[in-house]
């Protein structure tokens, strides 16, 4: 990609941050206080579209990568808001990749990459169910479904990137839970969003695979 391209990417990036916090509070309790997130989205979105457009410049994917993100941004905020992944926003984000993916594999004439994102979806989704039946568990069917739509375009990338994608949120949300308890900002009983972990992870994914 050209230095001229990435740039593009970026402002886009940047424009789509600055629609992120209405979208989000559509979806929050008006009662709900609004953080930092209003202020930070649009650099926050800058970076993850920047970030991608590096990464996978050449990949005929990536217009379906950028689309998901987007939508990602915005499950990113409702959760840090309110511990919730609407169905409509992962449903979008589903259907956005299920689509994009599907025309960018006819467009290379790559059916094996539409099916390794399948692939990836159903592991990525069964291994959350399975996650979600421990006892104990505090992980929502809500991260359950999300995983399963991070899944697709991991698996579009390959096996790699799918397992970072699955492993790397957990060592996440562990590193920021045990920092939490460290500083006493939260205890045993404190309810974290998993979302946002698993939209970096996922990301970061992308990025070193």
């Amino acid at each position: 990609m050209s230095a001229a391209a990435l740039v593009g990417v970026v402002v886009l990036g940047g424009l789509v941050g600055l629609v992120v916090p209405p979208l989000t509070w559509r979806f929050v309790e008006p009662s709900v206080r609004r953080g930092a997130w209003v202020r930070l989205s649009p650099v926050v979105a800058a970076v993850v579209f920047g970030g991608l457009a590096a990464a996978r410049g050449d990949d005929p994917a990536l217009p379906v990568f950028l689309a998901v993100a987007a939508v990602g941004l915005v499950l990113a905020g409702v959760d840090l808001a309110c511990l919730r992944l609407p169905d409509p926003l992962v449903l979008t984000a589903g259907a956005l990749a299920v689509v994009g993916l599907t025309s960018a594999a006819v467009l290379v004439d790559d059916p094996a990459r539409l099916l390794g994102a399948l692939a990836g979806a159903t592991v990525a989704g069964a291994a959350h169910v399975l996650l979600a039946l421990l006892p104990g568990s505090r992980l929502g069917f809500g991260d359950v479904k999300l995983a399963a739509v991070l899944g697709l375009p991991l698996g579009w990338l390959g096996r790699d990137a799918l397992l970072t994608g699955l492993l790397l949120p957990h060592l996440l949300h562990g590193a920021l839970v045990l920092a939490l308890l460290a500083t006493r900002h939260a205890n045993r009983k404190t309810l974290l969003p998993l979302g946002p972990a698993l939209l970096t992870g996922a990301w970061l994914a992308a990025l070193v695979t």
